[in-house]
């Protein structure tokens, strides 16, 4: 998410420079278009970019920034915790290009483990030879953006956290934010940029806390969100066993306050490149240090009973699955993204060809990178949603996109050999369904 944070910096009026090895998203950047999929950004990048936002493959620009975010990906190694070898070396290629006659801020964009400030400091002031709290300071300031949703949230996030014991450091970091906070600009540009238009969001909070605390903030999120996720679709499940109906139960629940209507929507588990991650390393650091998360450990393990369960709802519509040909529609974590990292359909698909079944699939944007990332599944990508259901025994709704809210389905019942729908999401019209003629499964919804 670092171009949608450069972006966000050069529309407020800050100088910003995007810094990429990979040439082909620098081109990109240079070009006026972003090198993800993320709603608006491209329109954005193109009305900043060669004005107030650069982008380069050098680290030129180091040496006179006043602060430097380190955005790189924290991928998970085989045990669960995190790999931090792009930072480091981002860490490493920094140091020897401060300027030693002004104070830099470093800052900890990307989600690390805790203490990840105080190695960063470390390699800074071994490589450099300058001095912490003098020449330089690191801060961690965790991204809290929802992709399909970054734009809207870097402009109207619900908190800022700043971590950091420098008084120096979080002097800048407010002048920084100042902007932001103040929505300079926005209302001037709303009807371009309907992400700029939410004159009802609450201000954001700007939260000021030691740099450990706000490396745990990130990690105790994005679990507690797993946790709760998790927990809703455990109670589907029951509400499959007991005949009562989730959607209403989750209704219910969200109308206390202390509870909430967010996170609250059933789905086949949850995914994407942040939760799966994320969880993980926060229960491993648990395990190493005897306090082990046992409730997140159970969120993990009950999110793999969800993709099992959406499988084992199909086997037991269709029997054996063997020769059977599925439709999957939807293959990215959530709408309005293009990214399938980790996405249930990744595993969904995995059990299904196991079983022997054929598998084809369509999503509006995210098909080139399941492709790329899912070289060995045996499976047709289809052009048109309407494709996955020529001679389908099954129709598995994964996504939620608008698109196959929309669909005709009549001419989809007219494709296929048996009219059968999981409805992973309860977000199709069921009873217009039934009575075209086909069968809806959703969950929780029996």
């Amino acid at each position: 998410m670092g171009s949608v944070t450069a972006a966000a910096f050069a529309f407020l009026g800050h100088d910003t420079t995007v810094i990429d090895i990979d040439p082909n998203k620098i081109r990109m950047i240079q070009s006026g278009n972003s090198p993800i999929y993320e709603p608006e950004l491209d329109r954005l990048i193109s009305m900043t970019i060669e004005k107030t936002l650069h982008a380069e493959t050098g680290y030129d620009s180091v040496n006179q920034a006043d602060i430097i975010f380190i955005c790189v990906g924290t991928p998970s190694k085989a045990d669960g915790t995190v790999d931090l070898t792009y930072v480091t070396q981002v860490a490493e290629q920094i140091a020897p290009r401060l300027n030693p006659d002004s104070f830099t801020v470093i800052v900890n964009k990307s989600t690390v483990p805790v203490g990840t400030a105080e190695r960063v400091t470390a390699i800074v002031k071994q490589i450099s030879g300058l001095q912490a709290g003098i020449h330089f300071s690191v801060v961690s300031n965790p991204e809290f953006l929802r992709e399909g949703s970054a734009l809207e949230d870097v402009f109207f996030p619900d908190r800022i956290v700043i971590g950091t014991e420098s008084e120096q450091a979080k002097i800048v970091m407010r002048e920084l934010y100042d902007r932001l906070l103040k929505r300079h600009d926005y209302e001037q540009w709303s009807e371009t940029f309907s992400c700029l238009n939410q004159p009802d969001k609450p201000p954001a909070i700007y939260f000021e806390t030691d740099s450990k605390s706000a490396e745990m903030i990130k990690y105790a999120s994005n679990a507690f969100l797993s946790v709760k996720i998790s927990y809703i679709n455990e109670v589907a499940r029951l509400c499959d066993a007991l005949g009562a109906q989730v959607q209403h139960v989750a209704k219910g629940m969200g109308l206390d306050d202390r509870i909430g209507n967010k996170f609250l929507q059933v789905s086949s588990g949850w995914g994407g490149s942040c939760f799966p991650k994320d969880t993980i390393e926060l229960l491993s650091t648990s395990q190493k240090y005897g306090r082990e998360l046992t409730v997140v450990k159970a969120a993990i393990d009950s999110n793999l009973t969800m993709h099992e369960y959406c499988v084992d709802k199909i086997k037991s519509r269709l029997k054996s699955l063997n020769g059977k040909t599925i439709g999957i529609l939807g293959l990215t974590f959530k709408p309005n993204t293009d990214d399938v990292r980790k996405s249930q359909a990744q595993v969904i698909i995995a059990k299904l060809l196991e079983l022997g079944a054929n598998i084809k699939v369509h999503d509006p944007k995210g098909m080139e990178m399941f492709r790329k990332f899912n070289m060995e599944f045996p499976i047709i990508y289809c052009e048109k949603p309407e494709e996955t259901a020529q001679y389908a025994d099954a129709i598995v709704l994964l996504t939620h996109w608008d698109q196959y809210l929309q669909l005709d389905w009549s001419e989809l019942y007219s494709r296929m050999s048996n009219p059968y729908i999981l409805d992973t999401r309860n977000v199709l019209p069921r009873s217009e369904l039934n009575h075209m003629g086909f069968q809806v499964e959703g969950l929780g919804t029996s």
